[in-house]
């Protein structure tokens, strides 16, 4: 059975928006864009970095992604991965075939689609998600996320759209392992507590 890997960067405050370019998410007046593209958590996670077998997004995340990575003619690798990697896309207003390669848009109810989609994927693939905050809290009430692995920035935005939100399903982890970036990042993974 598959399993859903959230990757996360984060705030200590817990903000999720824009953490890539200062236009990257405007939504409510956001003005702190770009806030992690100085910290390379990404690329530093090491080890905590899952195996990225699939990619499942909401329809914002997956249109921005989309927008940012294809048709790009640079050299980086990350490029031509987006490109091949299965993405699963969760949306009620996308129709198919989607735009971009290697995409699927999940159909009927999404915690039931995910559901599928973890038992018909090999046990060795990580479904990452990046983004989608919604998708994600959907799939908390559903208990589906099997991991986090939360990049989290040494910084105070204030505001900004936050990962857990007030009204968040109530959820125990348990730390699995944790190491810090030589820029203070620190790569947290937690996995739902049983029971």
């Amino acid at each position: 059975m598959g399993r859903v890997v959230v990757f996360m960067n984060l705030t200590l405050d817990g903000v999720v928006q824009g953490p890539a370019l200062p236009d990257e998410d405007r939504r409510g007046g956001f003005e702190r864009g770009g806030w992690g593209s100085g910290y390379d958590a990404m690329t530093s996670a090491g080890e905590s970095s899952p195996n990225f077998g699939a990619l499942l997004l909401g329809r914002w995340t997956y249109e921005n992604l989309f927008k940012a990575w294809h048709g790009r003619t640079d050299d980086n690798p990350f490029t031509a991965r987006l490109d091949s990697i299965p993405k699963y896309v969760a949306s009620t207003t996308l129709k198919e075939p989607l735009a971009w390669v290697n995409s699927t848009l999940l159909k009927g109810d999404v915690a039931e689609a995910v559901a599928g989609l973890k038992a018909k994927l090999g046990q060795d693939v990580d479904i990452v998600m990046m983004g989608s905050g919604k998708l994600i809290q959907t799939l908390m009430q559903h208990n589906l996320v099997d991991r986090y692995v939360l990049l989290i920035h040494p910084l105070v935005l204030g505001s900004g759209r936050r990962l857990f939100t007030d009204g968040s399903a109530f959820a125990e982890f348990h730390l699995v392992r944790a190491n810090a970036t030589p820029k203070g990042v620190v790569v947290a993974t937690y996995e739902p507590a049983s029971g």
